[in-house]
Parts: structure tokens; C-alpha cells; sequence
């Protein structure tokens, strides 16, 4: 039986007018997946499976958001922000903004069409028939993505379901290609992140994941969540992203519309950034750093707190989006630092130098605050040499844009971690020991074409990601770490904005004399070395914590030695009893497994026949139905 069409999707401009340059798109009787190629936009934020919009003959259709960013609909002076998953009935006349304050259409019902048609008519038109139109053939090709993707929302779903079904092993069959699959196991029992739990005075010394929904509550034992990031009496927020969605970060988090002085620091493109002033606090900052090379981006992911005791300094890798604070394997590392006292205000530190170096590239429009205790003080990047960073127990690696030579080659990228690798001193039997990275192949949270992820070169480099022991199997990573390990020791550990790609490293240039890079990038190495037995009690927001820092080095003779383990290390004779264990909860398992010669790295674009443990294809068939002279 064919189907019935209900009505367009009018494109308009500016002004809420009919924009005559573009195409209305017909919507049909039933699911109709919409996303950025019917609509004929190159925005990369409009996603290709953006919403599913379910129209029925009274003229009413429900719209589902199955793409990450928010779609705003506005219904005569109402205005309603829907994120991912969110459902809402729209009527003739409604519109819609595919991303908040652009793409906008208008839902219309022709004139005739708004009403429910007879029995008798559909009758006479299901008998006459009609042939379909390439566009509703197409519609309903990309209902079986719709149906897919739901079906794939649920599987998350199942992890927070207490019933029995949490007592067994849970196998996934991850469909690659028609020849091969990957199959993962969720083992409820193995579960070391639930003793994951380390005393608030060491934890500058590790990270922390963000918290997942969906999971069960022991694989979000220790995790963190934007409310226990931004907290207590800030004065100065300064808020470094590449993304941000400022209707959610205030919904998420509320104590942030208390802040006096908020800057935002952040890679969005001009359309975004037209609605971000809309939208903003009148307190607020936008700023974008320059760019001087092309296809760069701000991708930096921090936060600067000022309070009246001190800073705090986040790194993670989170962009400021409702998706990737509740849906993804991400990291986060924080630690707060005490103003500096008067006589040593011209001390300086190595992680003192990286902060002040990184925050004079961005050059943010100087602006004055009145602190208590302190007075009026411009906020710059030098303003941040007033704080104590004696005690840091973390490098800084950071990227920024330009062509960088002479006593700057070694400053930023791959030469900056090089450079600091190179003056440490690690334990022989890290000698030729694997590499970890991460690659983008990590399932349909990350979509990528198969002209990416199926070069030769890159074939023996690929493992699966399995998550098994901080129960984010199924939590696609959107974190990027590179580590050296032995066993479930580690050498180092670096937690970074940074994927593994030239614009974000840097590539180097006349014969090795200059180094290239494109975008910004930030990112903590974590390093074995001596540590103080004191030094991490100071706390911006705890009033119960230390005041105080002792100024010097953290990484003195005199104090014990620091090893970095994974969280499913088992205490052994290969660390020294007087040694310092640290945790680091390293979402996926060492040592990775390797694909084998059957498995396909996941592409959004591969056709897969073979059914899974479901009996789903990719993507999924649904048959059509239509008249004999069609």
C-alpha cells in the first residue's frame, strides 16, 4: 500500500520567510529519517541521521532527536530545546531548527491535506496507485537507520536493568561487514572500578572518568559529573571547549549563572556563534583564538576556576554538550592550587611555565574583576603567575596553531612530549614495551567512512575496544589517552584533547627544523617519579582542607618513589614495597586485543548481511510496498 504524503518541511531565512533557494522537503504518512543530506546542508553538526520525524494523517507528526546536537521547536511564542532521544508533537505551522538558531523550517500542511481523509478516498487512492517519487523511496530506505539506531539505544539501556539478566554474561555481536563481526562480553563479575577509590589528597595524582547513564552504579563508582567540577564560591570561570551549548551547561549545572565573571573560550564556527550571543548570560565572554592555519580548530577541553582561596585546573576531554557528559568514555583531571605568597610571587615552576605559555596564545579580551581580598585585577594570562603550581603532579602537553622553530619547536606537540619523555627515567623492563593509542574506529558514536579506517598501513594497528572491568563496553570512547604499559603497569600516561592526527601533533618541516601544527590541543602526562607525602591536601572548596602548599618541587630525592598502575593491577614483587602505588582508571583493558583477520574496523557506510545475535542487519531491511504501475 502506498503511502500518503502529509505535508513539507519548508526551508526559511532569516526572516521567517519561505526561502525560495531551497527545496521543500515532503514528508510522509509514518517515519521519516532526516538528516544532513536530504536537508542539502554542509554543516557537520546537522548529523546524517539527524531526526526521525513520524507523521500521522491528522496532520500531527512526532519528532525524535537521534542526532548528538539539540533541535530547538518553537510553537507561536514558545520555544523548546530537545536533546538526544527527546520527543515533541508538532502541528502545521510549527518550526523547527535543526541546530539552535539555524537551518530553520516550517512544518506545513498543504491547504485540503489538514484534515483526515475519508475511508473512501484512501480506498479510491490505494486503487489508482502512484508511482513513488525517488525522494520517498529514499525515506524510507533511511527508516531501517531509524529503527536500527533505536534498537541500538537500548542495548545501553539493558546495563541499567536490574533484573537477572545482570547476573550472566551479556555478548554483543557487532556486525563490520557481511563477512566478518566482532563479538564483545560484558562480565557483570569482573568489576575493579567498583573499588576504584582513591583519598581526595592523592587525587591530583590520577584522573577520573565521567559519569554514564544507563549504567549500573558500581561502573560510575568514583566518576564525576560537571556539578562536581564547577562548585562552590567561584569568582572568574574561564571555559576552554571546542563545542558548547550554553542552554545545557546552565541546566546541568545552575551554580555556573552564579558566577560573576564567566569567559568561554571555544572552536564554534559563526553560524553556532550567532545563537551563542543570543543566548548568553550578559556576563559572559565569547572568544574564538585565532586560527592561522587552514582546517585548524580550538579543541581544547579545560576549565580555570578562580576562587577566594585559589585556582582549579581542569583538563578533560569532554566537549560542553549534553551527549558527551552522560553518554561516552570520558576522563577528567583537576587539581587546585593556592594563591602564591607575597615573597614568592617571582618563584616560578615548570607546569607554571606550560599554563602561562598556553594561556598567551589565546589572547582573550583583558577584562577587570574586583577579588576579595585582592583588589581589582586584570584577568590575563599572566594574572595566573599569582598562584602556587609547586605541588602539580601532572606536565602540561599542549598544542597551538602556527610554525614553530627555533626555542619553540620543543615547546609544543609530539616535540613537547618527546622532549619530557626523553629527561625522565623509566624501569628497564619498559624498554620496547607497546604503545597504546586510540584510534576514531570505536563504533557508530564516532561515524567514519571506510575510505579512513580500512588503509593498509593502519590494519595492524587496530584492537577492540573492550571496556569490560569499568563496565563501558558499550560507552563508546570519545577519550583520548596514549600510554606505555608492562602488564598492568605504566610507564606514563597521557590524557589529552589530542586524536591521533597531524593538525593536532604537529608535523615536522625543513628537514626537521620546524614544526607544523593546526589546531589546539591540551592535554596531563602522568609520570612515575618521587612525591612528597604532602603537598595535595589543598582544596579550593573544602574549608576543612589545608591552606597551605610547601613551595619547591614535588618530585624531590628525598620522597618515595610513584608507579602508575591499571585498575586491574594485583599487588607484586615487580613494585618495590616502599613504592607508591597510583591508580589510574584506564577505561579499556591491557593489553588490547587485536583484530584478527576476519575483523573490519567499524564504517558507517558498510553494508552487513550477516545478522547478529538479534537477527539485525546493517543497515536494517524493511520491505516496500507499492502499486503495480509504480
Amino acid at each position: 500500500m502506498p503511502y500518503s504524503q502529509i505535508g513539507f518541511l519548508v526551508p526559511l531565512n532569516n526572516n521567517l520567510e519561505e526561502d525560495d533557494s531551497a527545496s521543500k522537503l515532503p514528508i510522509l504518512e509514518g517515519v521519516n529519517i532526516l538528516g544532513r543530506d536530504n536537508f542539502s546542508v554542509s554543516d557537520k553538526r546537522v548529523s546524517r541521521k539527524h531526526i526521525s520525524l513520524k507523521a500521522s494523517l491528522d496532520g500531527s507528526a512526532e519528532v525524535v532527536v537521534e542526532g548528538s546536537n539539540p533541535v530547538v521547536i518553537r510553537a507561536g511564542d514558545q520555544r523548546k530545546k530537545l536533546y538526544s532521544k527527546d520527543k515533541a508533537t508538532i502541528a502545521h505551522g510549527d518550526i523547527l531548527e535543526l541546530i539552535p538558531g539555524h537551518h530553520v523550517f516550517k512544518y506545513v500542511i498543504p491547504t485540503g491535506a489538514k484534515d483526515t481523509p475519508s475511508p473512501q478516498t484512501r480506498k479510491r487512492s490505494s486503487e489508482e496507485g502512484r508511482k513513488l517519487s525517488e525522494d520517498e523511496l529514499l525515506v524510507k530506505k533511511r527508516r531501517q537507520i531509524f529503527e536500527d539506531e533505536a534498537f541500538a539505544r537500548n542495548l545501553q539501556a539493558e546495563l541499567a536493568d536490574n533484573s537477572p539478566v545482570q547476573e550472566r554474561s551479556l555478548g554483543i555481536e557487532i556486525c563490520q561487514s557481511s563477512r566478518s563481526h566482532r563479538v564483545m562480553h560484558e562480565v557483570v563479575g569482573a568489576e575493579p572500578i567498583r573499588h576504584f577509590s582513591v583519598h581526595k589528597d592523592r587525587l591530583p595524582l590520577t584522573f577520573r572518568l565521567l559519569q554514564v547513564q544507563g549504567l549500573p552504579p558500581w561502573a560510575n563508582t568514583s566518576s564525576v559529573s560537571i556539578r562536581d567540577v564547577i562548585q562552590g564560591n567561584v569568582l572568574v570561570a574561564i571555559l576552554s571547549n571546542y563545542m558548547v551549548d550554553i542552554d545545557w551547561l546552565i541546566s546541568a549545572c545552575p551554580a555556573i549563572k552564579k558566577i560573576p565573571h564567566v569567559l568561554v573560550i571555544h572552536g564554534e564556527g559563526d553560524g553556532t556563534l550567532d545563537h551563542l550571543k543570543k543566548v548568553k548570560p550578559a556576563n559572559w565572554i565569547l572568544h574564538k583564538p585565532p586560527l592561522p592555519i587552514s582546517y585548524g580548530t580550538h579543541h581544547s577541553k579545560a576549565m580555570l576556576l578562580v576562587y577566594p582561596r585559589g585556582v582549579r585546573i581542569i583538563v578533560h576531554t569532554a566537549n560542553l554538550i549534553h551527549v558527551d557528559w552522560n553518554n561516552k568514555s570520558q576522563g577528567l583531571w583537576m587539581q587546585d592550587f593556592p594563591w602564591k605568597d607575597q615573597k614568592d610571587l617571582k618563584k616560578g615552576h615548570e607546569f607554571e611555565n606550560d599554563v602561562i605559555d598556553y594561556l598567551s596564545v589565546l589572547k582573550w579580551p583583558e577584562f577587570s574583576v574586583n577579588l576579595p581580598d585582592i583588589g581589582n585585577v586584570t584577568i590575563n594570562s599572566s594574572f595566573f603567575k599569582k598562584f602556587n603550581y609547586s605541588s602539580a603532579a601532572v606536565r602540561l602537553i599542549a598544542s597551538v596553531p602556527g610554525y614553530h622553530t627555533g626555542p619553540n619547536l620543543k615547546k609544543w606537540g609530539h616535540m613537547k612530549l618527546r622532549t619530557i619523555l626523553q629527561e625522565s627515567v623509566f624501569d628497564k623492563e619498559f624498554q620496547k614495551s607497546p604503545l597504546v593509542y586510540q584510534g576514531y574506529a570505536a563504533g557508530n558514536a564516532i561515524p567514519s567512512p571506510q575510505k579512513n579506517v580500512e588503509k593498509d598501513f593502519l590494519k595492524k594497528y587496530w584492537a577492540k575496544w573492550k571496556a569490560t572491568h569499568t563496565g563501558r563496553c558499550r560507552a563508546m570512547p570519545h577519550i583520548k589517552t596514549y600510554t606505555r604499559y608492562s602488564g598492568q603497569k605504566l610507564a606514563w600516561f597521557l590524557l589529552t584533547s589530542a586524536n591521533l592526527s597531524k593538525a593536532a601533533w604537529g608535523a615536522l618541516q625543513k628537514n626537521n627544523s620546524q614544526l607544523m601544527i593546526r589546531s589546539y590541543e591540551l592535554g596531563v602526562l602522568f609520570l612515575p617519579s618521587s612525591t612528597k607525602d604532602s603537598g595535595y591536601l589543598f582544596s579550593c572548596t573544602d574549608n576543612g582542607g589545608s591552606s597551605e602548599v610547601t613551595c619547591g618541587s614535588s618530585q624531590n630525592a628525598g620522597g618515595r618513589k610513584r608507579e602508575l598502575v591499571t585498575l586491574c593491577w594485583r599487588g607484586n614483587q615487580s613494585i618495590d614495597s616502599s613504592s607508591e602505588v597510583i591508580p589510574l582508571p584506564v577505561p579499556y583493558e591491557l593489553p588490547p586485543q587485536p583484530y584478527s583477520s576476519e575483523d573490519v574496523p567499524w564504517s558507517w557506510d558498510r553494508r552487513c548481511s550477516k545478522k547478529d545475535v538479534y537477527g539485525q542487519v546493517w543497515p536494517r531491511q524493511v520491505k516496500l510496498y507499492v502499486s503495480q504501475d509504480s
